[in-house]
């Protein structure tokens, strides 16, 4: 079953079609990645599913729910929450204060303290860092720390851009082993990889777009053996 199905998606920036008609699904427990080069349309096929830019055709349905139309808080409501590029923590705020902020839309705080708490149960070196700055962190720890934010808000279904971005390969492994563990307690994933190699090695399904548009899907298994992909993206080797 389908919980997140993205369907003809249009998106114009002035007189730019971003997406032209971008179609896809992530089901129940998966990791989907979404491959793609710079420019292709990958964070804005997100920032139209999270609410943060306005479609101009197609639909977003979240749980049998049509959040096309839907603002950003809604959408977190819904238990849909994007992680966006470049990890965006509150410098001057503490490990523990960006933690708390994500559970602002929640009205039981207990919940809120206990989810953070998991959070930290989930990722160690968090909790020992919970009094620092965000800005003073590391940039692995930028990125956990943006990504235990999002789960302060009890998401149902993840959408992480470019979690990678910038971090040394045993820091990648680390953040791709975090995804997969948040997937096994449940959680589904959209994942948009610059690093399509770490991706695939994780996802169930993925897709390739390429100028605002699908191109390409599959399992993850199949899209590591498909020359187009290893010759584009897996820079020649499987």
């Amino acid at each position: 079953m389908a919980a997140l199905e993205v369907d003809a998606l249009d998106v114009h920036y002035g007189g730019v079609h971003a997406l032209r008609g971008m179609s896809l699904t992530v089901g129940e427990g998966e990791i989907v990645a979404l491959l793609g080069n710079n420019g292709a349309g990958k964070t804005t096929t997100l920032s139209a599913v999270s609410g943060l830019v306005r479609p101009s055709g197609g639909r977003v349905i979240f749980d049998g729910a049509d959040l096309t139309r839907a603002r950003p808080e809604a959408v977190v409501r819904a238990g849909l929450v994007h992680v966006p590029e470049g990890r965006r923590v509150f410098g001057t705020l503490s490990v523990h204060e960006n933690l708390l902020i994500g559970g602002y839309l929640v009205r039981d705080k207990a919940e809120t303290r206990r989810r953070v708490e998991r959070v930290y149960g989930l990722l160690p070196r968090l909790a020992e860092r919970r009094g620092q700055q965000g800005g003073t962190l590391s940039g692995g720890e930028q990125q956990m720390l943006a990504i235990g934010r999002a789960l302060v808000s009890g998401p149902r279904l993840l959408l992480l851009d470019e979690p990678s971005m910038g971090l040394a390969p045993l820091v990648v492994a680390s953040v791709m082993e975090l995804v997969r563990e948040i997937n096994r307690e449940g959680v589904s994933v959209l994942l948009v990889e610059q690093n399509a190699k770490a991706a695939l090695r994780i996802a169930h399904r993925g897709y390739v777009i390429e100028n605002g548009a699908c191109v390409l899907g599959g399992p993850a298994r199949e899209l590591r053996g498909d020359p187009r992909v290893v010759e584009a993206y897996l820079g020649g080797v499987r």
